[in-house]
């Protein structure tokens, strides 16, 4: 039995779908089919059933799946151990980008990174947040920042900041609003958010609390943008209370009173990447820029 039939075994049970294990490991449909085959074949029994939703494990499956993980836990603290033997840590990092980087303090880190780390290459790709935490789980990224709650359980999170967003309104909006109600905000011009950006499921969540469904104009991805067009009177946005702030006291927007929304800033990468030198490198300077602890994941 080969390590990469066990892998397939493994992502197969965890996700519970042969399409999505297929995707995750960069393989063709059939080719993942075969694999689970040969696997099954080589044992003598059945180690899935299929349902209308994907696959589930047999008894036999449940039972050797544990085992399975352990072997490629080894082989790849294997591998690990005889990279490290080598001395100086190399490789290069692939890493998504959201927000603003000066929100994301990435300067200092990779400031930290190639200091301690001068082989190390960090590689850095701007996206929105929902196709960062995606390309995470496919593993096409190494890891990224991403705004929100995880839902993906092959995707391990590092707690940044609870980040604090104020709702900005275009500058002298507030003179026009009769009483700082929930119902007022109702009533004025939203600029809108893709879809694709975490930030939509947060702004989404802030109109469900206060019990609003306002108009929405135009649409972002991005915070700068969304500043800009709050800038140019075309709505309200949700942006980061800092860069909120600062704009306010320029002049450049208001902020609507006593209304604060926390949304969980995070470091997210694949959870069997957790035991990897360059992951851990990555993370490990994570916590003196961000003056954090980082729990154990083991």
């Amino acid at each position: 039995m080969e390590i990469y039939q066990l892998r397939t075994f493994v992502t197969v049970a965890q996700l519970g779908h042969l399409t999505q294990a297929a995707e995750v490991l960069h393989l063709s449909q059939p080719a993942v089919t075969a694999q689970i085959k040969a696997v099954e074949e080589e044992v003598g029994m059945p180690l899935f059933e299929r349902t209308a939703g994907g696959v589930v494990l047999t008894r036999a499956g449940q039972e050797l799946l544990p085992q399975a993980q352990e072997i490629l836990a080894s082989a790849k603290n294997l591998l690990n151990h005889a990279r490290s033997l080598k001395g100086q840590l190399t490789g290069k990092a692939q890493l998504g980008i959201t927000l603003m980087p000066s929100v994301l303090r990435v300067g200092p880190w990779v400031a930290r990174l190639s200091e301690r780390y001068p082989l190390l290459e960090v590689c850095l790709h701007q996206g929105v947040t929902g196709d960062v935490l995606n390309a995470v789980r496919k593993k096409e990224l190494d890891g990224g920042f991403y705004l929100g709650k995880n839902p993906y359980v092959n995707v391990h999170t590092v707690l940044l900041d609870n980040m604090r967003l104020r709702i900005a309104l275009p500058s002298g909006w507030l003179a026009r609003v009769a009483e700082f109600t929930p119902r007022e905000l109702g009533k004025l011009p939203w600029v809108g958010i893709s879809q694709f950006s975490s930030l939509s499921k947060i702004v989404s969540e802030l109109w469900r609390e206060l019990n609003i469904s306002p108009k929405k104009v135009s649409e972002s991805d991005y915070f700068l943008t969304s500043m800009e067009l709050v800038k140019a009177g075309v709505g309200l946005a949700l942006l980061p209370e800092t860069e909120a702030l600062a704009a306010q006291a320029a002049g450049e927007l208001d902020i609507w009173p006593d209304l604060v929304k926390t949304a969980e800033l995070q470091f997210v990468f694949a959870a069997d990447k957790v035991s990897d030198p360059v992951l851990q490198a990555l993370v490990g300077e994570l916590a003196p820029v961000w003056d954090i602890s980082i729990p154990s994941f083991q």
